[in-house]
């Protein structure tokens, strides 16, 4: 069916916020970056500007004068949008614009001895006192990224063994305490998504991106559209039995999956075997920052961080050889502090180590945006869901 007056309104004027977030546009320009006709782009300018939407910023250095030189950009301060990343041990916030253009930022350790009810009232403060800092205008959508489980149905935050009582706590409070929209999604796969819009998979639509910190995690990006799964599970490569673990997995405890051999515990304990770190100085929680120091000590170190480097690379091929075997992708991105610390050179490794054991033709990339990649895709998705509310069809 031909799409109604009302919805093709709606998205024309999508399409044109997406190419004003890029930087003001004269109409001469919308018409030629739409394929729009020049009274529909004049209509649609005549729109926006009287929804307050779009404004006249400027003139473009035509030498003729008249509406067509007008420059055009998005009212950033229609609304606000806002982000948390939300880590088994803290959480972090930005408060942005409608461009993305950050206005506050914060963050607060919460320790494990924090009761439920105090570490959520804490972080809905932390949010709070942000937005009011960034200023009096309102959130519109925030974006939430979380380790765990979303349910694909409901969109919320399933509960799951390991993971601190307060996450799924803390979902609820701000659904209940906001005005805004509030979305939440898995911290791997929000990674993904900022990796895709901003980073290095710009120029991919099919990817799988692995997640290498304190956890282990993969989030599968196929045809330009992310993949959860029935059950919101995607990519929980934490489980994925390999060999070289004493056991197997269980459905409570990823010990004896992918998890036992290249998260941060494990890859602390293979740096200490090559006298990269010391065991006794790895405190309960600092698993992450070590196994980032060694990755960045082993590079550093030349020649004498090949073995590490190199038992390091076949760990994570083997995760990735799973993977690639069951989804072709073509393409696998190491991100999290270890991958953003391990850089090119440590994909370069892994990519050779998978060509050996794969016959699929795989790149290995580094992901670009590192940790603050978890934060980057929440603020895109609450953008997204702030756009659709905004230019949603009349009636």
């Amino acid at each position: 069916m031909p799409a109604s007056p009302s919805t093709a309104r709606a998205i024309n004027d999508r399409l044109a916020l997406r190419l004003l977030q890029d930087g003001p546009l004269t109409a001469t320009q919308l018409k030629t970056l739409t394929g729009l006709s020049r009274p529909t782009v004049a209509d649609l300018v005549e729109r926006l500007q009287g929804a307050g939407l779009i404004q006249v910023v400027g003139e473009s250095g035509a030498v003729r004068r008249g509406p067509n030189a007008r420059l055009y950009g998005i009212v950033a301060d229609r609304a606000h949008l806002a982000a948390l990343d939300v880590r088994l041990g803290s959480v972090g916030v930005v408060v942005t614009d409608l461009l993305g253009a950050t206005l506050a930022e914060d963050s607060l350790p919460i320790g494990g001895d924090t009761g439920t009810e105090p570490a959520v009232e804490r972080a809905v403060a932390l949010l709070e006192r942000t937005a009011r800092a960034a200023g009096s205008v309102p959130l519109h959508s925030v974006g939430v990224g979380a380790p765990g489980l979303i349910d694909p149905v409901t969109g919320e935050l399933r509960d799951s063994t390991g993971l601190p009582a307060w996450h799924r706590g803390l979902v609820r409070e701000l659904q209940r305490r906001l005005p805004a929209t509030v979305l939440v999604e898995n911290e791997t796969n929000l990674a993904a998504v900022a990796e895709h819009r901003a980073g290095a998979a710009r120029d991919r639509e099919t990817f799988v991106l692995l997640w290498l910190g304190q956890g282990i995690g993969a989030a599968v990006m196929l045809d330009g559209k992310l993949r959860q799964g029935a059950s919101g599970g995607a990519g929980e490569i934490g489980f994925l039995p390999v060999p070289g673990v004493g056991g197997l997995p269980s459905a409570v405890d990823c010990d004896g999956g992918f998890h036992s051999l290249a998260g941060s515990a494990a890859l602390c304990e293979l740096a200490a075997a090559h006298g990269l770190v010391d065991p006794g100085a790895v405190t309960d929680g600092r698993e992450e920052a070590a196994a980032v120091a060694a990755v960045r000590t082993a590079l550093e170190a030349g020649e004498a961080g090949e073995p590490f480097l190199k038992e390091l690379a076949d760990r994570l091929a083997l995760g990735a050889a799973a993977v690639v075997s069951v989804l072709d992708p073509g393409c696998v991105l190491l991100a999290g502090a270890v991958g953003h610390a391990g850089g090119s050179a440590l994909a370069a490794r892994v990519e050779k180590r998978l060509a050996a054991m794969s016959p699929l033709r795989t790149e290995v990339r580094a992901g670009s945006l590192g940790d603050g990649a978890v934060l980057r895709g929440a603020l895109i998705t609450a953008r997204d869901a702030a756009q659709d509310a905004l230019f949603a069809p009349e009636g």
